[in-house]
């Protein structure tokens, strides 16, 4: 046996490479795809981003041209003025509307000819030497006519609508600005107007112009993270598919390798230990699924011998016929609770009963369960307080906190002497709300308290009638579902302390 146990560690171990392999094998594919779809994803999210600011670029020049040849019409508008006034003609009404604030013809001296208003508008040499039309500092314009030279002072507001020159500027040669939006950034694509020495220049709203690009990044996350889950989960279900079938397949080539005596008794084994599962998975199947077979014949015979005891149909004959119906019952009664405490714990360990967690008002429910156990108490004398006003909430099945707290209140009043006191508390604590049963009753040595909660151990008291011992065993089984426990605290002829603990809202 050492042999092969020695033969069959060294075959696992020579079989571990393989193992590590594919697995470094399928965490390199998988972060490969993963790094694959991430590479593109992000291009694609380069390429958009790009393509966006391109098209607002696109956009900004159009507008720019159109915010030049406002400006340009603009700028001829006043220079027609200009013209009328060196012919003559009489603008002042039209100047006023026009933008034009002061307007000059000088003759080929320099002196000035005749003036808009009687002011005339004072020229530096170079502003006079300037033989194309041109736009100086920092609202004049020139421009010649007949041999005389006209200038004017306007109000650059008068060439471009506001709505219009949203983030745009009007710039002249020289760099100055003549008129700007509070939104130009002083950056973006520009535009000379045809005639005039003016730039209209505009700057791009990069925020507007990437705000579909910028929704459209969970999508890219989505690209991203979708195939990396995908694939890890996948490779976890091989990996884990292969590890199953190369584990059985290095046992068998185990077995083939070992000597025959020793590989009938590693079958054997293995027969064995597949046996007891069997067995303890058909015991729980068999006893979750016996509920109707049970209760069926003994709900017959509790119904029945109730009829027979209250004489449905007549008098019975006989009175011991009576007290017999009664036996059985009482019998009955009491083997079809003991049933039921067995298969619902069946139902328990096996995972077959339902539990929906909310958020439950246990004082409300602790109320609830005092109030059905108060005649029992008020026949036997024990006094029951209640120690809580508020409400407390847990995060606990109603019904299995009703289920647990009948139990513990149960067995408190049964333990507990004629004259006792038994006392129901809840409070919060730190991440828990403790519901709390103290009894002033005989109490637990310290084995037994040790053993509380195990199937079918009971703990015979004088003058008191014991059950199956399956009532504490189905009270933690739900409080361990429940994400609580029950936590029993005693000292013999002091009483006994249970505590439910439940996940605090």
């Amino acid at each position: 046996m050492a042999h092969s146990h020695a033969a069959m560690n060294s075959t696992l171990t020579a079989g571990r490479p393989a193992v590590l392999n594919i697995r470094f094998t399928v965490l390199v594919c998988v972060v490969l795809i993963c790094g694959t779809f991430a590479a593109a994803a992000v291009l694609q999210m380069r390429g958009d981003r790009i393509h966006a600011l391109a098209q607002a670029q696109y956009f900004e020049a159009r507008r720019a041209a159109d915010v030049a040849a406002e400006a340009c019409a603009g700028l001829d508008r006043l220079a027609a003025l200009g013209r009328g006034f060196a012919d003559g003609q009489p603008i002042s009404s039209v100047a006023r509307t026009s933008g034009v604030r002061a307007l000059s013809v000088y003759d080929q001296s320099g002196i000035a000819v005749s003036s808009l208003n009687a002011r005339a508008i004072p020229l530096s040499p170079s502003e006079m030497a300037a033989h194309e039309p041109s736009v100086f500092a920092p609202s004049t314009m020139t421009f010649f006519y007949r041999n005389n030279l006209v200038a004017i002072d306007f109000d650059p507001h008068a060439l471009v609508p506001a709505r219009i020159l949203q983030r745009a500027a009007l710039t002249m040669s020289g760099g100055a600005v003549l008129l700007q939006d509070a939104g130009w950034a002083g950056s973006g694509p520009s535009v000379a107007l045809a005639n005039w020495p003016v730039v209209v220049r505009t700057s791009v709203d990069e925020d507007s112009a990437l705000a579909a690009w910028t929704g459209s990044l969970p999508l890219y996350l989505f690209v991203i993270l979708g195939p990396a889950l995908a694939g890890a989960a996948l490779a976890f279900v091989f990996v884990r598919e292969f590890e199953k079938r190369a584990r059985s397949a290095q046992a068998i080539r185990t077995l083939r390798t070992t000597r025959p005596v020793e590989s009938k008794l590693l079958v054997r084994l293995a027969h064995a230990e597949r046996r007891a599962v069997e067995d303890a998975r058909a015991k729980s199947e068999f006893i979750a699924h016996m509920s109707h077979e049970l209760r069926t014949p003994l709900n017959a015979i509790i119904g029945f011998s109730e009829v027979i005891e209250r004489g449905f149909y007549g008098t019975v004959g006989h009175a011991k016929y009576v007290e017999y119906a009664h036996d059985i019952n009482e019998a009955g009664r009491n083997l079809h609770s003991k049933i039921g405490d067995i298969l619902e714990f069946a139902n328990i360990e096996a995972g077959r009963y339902p539990l929906q967690t909310s958020n439950v008002d246990v004082s409300t429910i602790a109320s609830e369960v005092a109030g059905e156990h108060a005649g029992r108490a008020f026949s036997r004398r024990i006094t029951l307080h209640l120690g809580f006003t508020a409400a407390v909430e847990a995060r606990a099945d109603a019904l299995a906190v009703r289920r647990i707290l009948t139990n513990l209140l149960s067995n408190a009043l049964l333990f507990t002497q004629e004259g006792g006191t038994v006392r129901v508390e809840v409070h919060e604590e730190e991440g828990a709300v403790v519901i709390s049963v103290t009894d002033n009753g005989h109490g637990f040595t310290r084995a037994e308290a040790a053993a509380a909660g195990v199937a079918f151990r009971r703990f015979e008291r004088p003058g008191s009638m014991t059950g199956l011992g399956m009532g504490l065993t189905i009270a933690m089984a739900l409080a361990r579902r429940m994400g609580g426990a029950i936590r029993i605290g005693s000292l013999v002829g002091e009483g006994t302390a249970a505590e439910l603990r439940l996940p605090k809202v």
